[in-house]
């Protein structure tokens, strides 16, 4: 974890630290302008950091850690060689990127992570820059910048309020429920990638609206009374917002918790019933997310994420071979060959939370939502909030194909991307967005 405490987070531009890239063997990086480590200059040029022996091998010397101090926070930089974005996802891939600020190389048990040290609003310049377009409009551009300070303080002091008793998973001989959201990050405040917050340093250009935007709600936080609000987010929650305890740890947070995304007298389906959530999933209600407008989705997804082009409704077909070797080669279990795969909880936005596999050789149940997206993609299933037909039956009644009809893109927890682009559009302000996806909170100024 990251050295900020609750006097630096009351204070002006509190520093962080990012994890960019992690427990990798060896790790090449240029420094663009001068920086010192221990009294000692080094110039702008290329470097290489090595694991060897457990520690980092750099300059002739093996330390636990180095770091690369700047003298100006908000003007030097570095940039690191093939960073890993979009990890496990669907268009993974490395790209060099550049970052403002401190960079810090730490040697833990699986190889050397690098982590920059940044100050809070230059991140989120990053932030804001990273998860969607730097086009976008100001009100939207605004309300991810307060949603991402928000949930970043609230991290930073999660972390120390779950110090070493953090428990991430429930496993019996019949099934198995995990989540995952802090456990791997004890070293620093936050990565950089989709786990946390997308955040490329200064490798996606910014705008002077973002700038401003940054500027304009500097400080600026959502609450619940006096609680910071863990201000999640993704890119479309499929018509319906998820509750947080459905997601991640059984912890109610009244400002998360499940509604329409839709003006506030829309009616709300109870989709924890298995017949109104296949109907929902089939269907194509009104939604802001339920949108095509290219202009505003734009706003959202970065040139990458437009790879994926439905969203909102989706289908995957599997072989019931593609299948049963999928579900082995992601669990580490042999289902035999897969019979059914049967919803027995589902969240308020029609989310699966347990999920039995019914195979020839076992019968397992698997959650929460990303377990459940994992153990069914190469990558991550767009989200748990999909009905199962099984077609093409052999002599023994087993089926042949799967279809898995889905809704939404991500956990569908907090503000939904594409429909706050849609509300922005419509004209609604940064803060009616907020009071919509975060009910019963107060935008409050903390520095």
């Amino acid at each position: 974890m990251g050295t900020t405490g609750t006097k630096e987070i009351m204070m002006n531009d509190p520093l962080i630290h990012v994890g960019i890239l992690l427990e990798q063997p060896e790790i090449s990086f240029s420094l663009l302008t001068t920086y010192r480590l221990k009294g000692k200059v080094f110039p702008p040029g290329n470097y290489k950091v090595e694991l060897s022996e457990g520690k980092i091998l750099f300059n002739g010397e093996k330390q636990d850690e180095i770091t690369f101090e700047s003298d100006d926070l908000h003007s030097d930089s570095f940039e690191l060689k093939d960073v890993i974005i979009g990890l496990h996802f669907h268009w993974e891939r490395r790209e060099n990127q550049r970052f403002q600020g401190g960079l810090k190389f730490i040697a833990e048990k699986g190889g050397i992570t690098a982590i920059n040290i940044v100050s809070l609003e230059d991140y989120l310049k990053s932030v804001i820059s990273s998860e969607m377009s730097a086009t976008s409009s100001e009100e939207l551009l605004k309300a991810h910048a307060v949603i991402s300070r928000s949930w970043l303080l609230a991290q930073i002091q999660k972390n120390k309020d779950i110090a070493g008793n953090y428990k991430t998973s429930f496993e019996s001989p019949t099934e198995i429920v995990r989540w995952y959201d802090r456990e791997d990050h004890s070293l620093f405040d936050v990565c950089a990638d989709d786990h946390c917050q997308r955040y490329q340093g200064i490798t996606r250009q910014s705008t002077p609206l973002v700038s401003a935007v940054i500027g304009q709600t500097r400080g600026r936080v959502i609450s619940y009374g006096d609680i910071i609000c863990d201000a999640r987010f993704s890119k479309c929650c499929g018509g319906v917002m998820e509750t947080f305890e459905n997601v991640w740890e059984p912890i109610a947070h009244p400002y998360l918790q499940g509604k329409a995304d839709y003006p506030e007298d829309a009616p709300l389906p109870d989709l924890t019933v298995e017949e109104n959530a296949e109907e929902w999933i089939r269907s194509s209600p009104p939604a802001f997310c339920n949108t095509q407008d290219a202009g505003v989705l734009r706003q959202v997804l970065n040139d990458y994420d437009r790879e994926t082009a439905d969203f909102y409704r989706w289908k995957v077909v599997y072989s019931q071979e593609e299948l049963s070797q999928l579900v082995r080669e992601r669990s580490g279990i042999d289902w035999g060959e897969i019979i059914a795969l049967q919803p027995l909880e589902r969240g308020t936005s029609g989310r699966i939370i347990r999920l039995k596999i019914i195979g020839t050789e076992r019968v397992m149940t698997i959650g929460k939502e990303l377990e459940i997206r994992r153990t069914l993609s190469r990558s991550h299933l767009y989200s748990s909030a999909f009905v199962v037909d099984g077609d093409e039956e052999n002599d023994e009644g087993i089926p042949q194909k799967f279809t898995l009809t889905g809704a939404g893109w991500g956990h569908g927890v907090g503000l939904c991307q594409i429909g706050a682009a849609m509300m922005a559009e419509k004209g609604y302000s940064y803060a009616e967005i907020l009071k919509h996806y975060f009910s019963g909170t107060d935008i409050r100024k903390k520095y």
